[in-house]
């Protein structure tokens, strides 16, 4: 497993921010959980983190490498 974070990450569908200035790392063998209400934006920040949607602002990184944009 790898180190992620994320550095003031939004996600923006139009005028909706999905997700607003996420920040936290998850560090390399440690379990994190994701915890919210429906429609806090769970599953948008790992589509993001998967690279399946774009950042709109911010950076992921992963074991220190800029992954934003790939």
């Amino acid at each position: 497993m790898s180190e992620i974070a994320l550095e003031s990450v939004t996600k923006r569908f139009a005028a909706v921010r999905a997700v607003d200035g996420v920040s936290f790392r998850a560090e390399k063998g440690k379990f994190v959980v994701l915890l919210g209400p429906s429609g806090c934006g769970k599953s948008t920040l790992l589509r993001l983190i998967a690279g399946l949607e774009e950042v709109s602002e911010g950076k992921i990184l992963i074991e220190g490498r800029d992954v934003t944009r790939l």
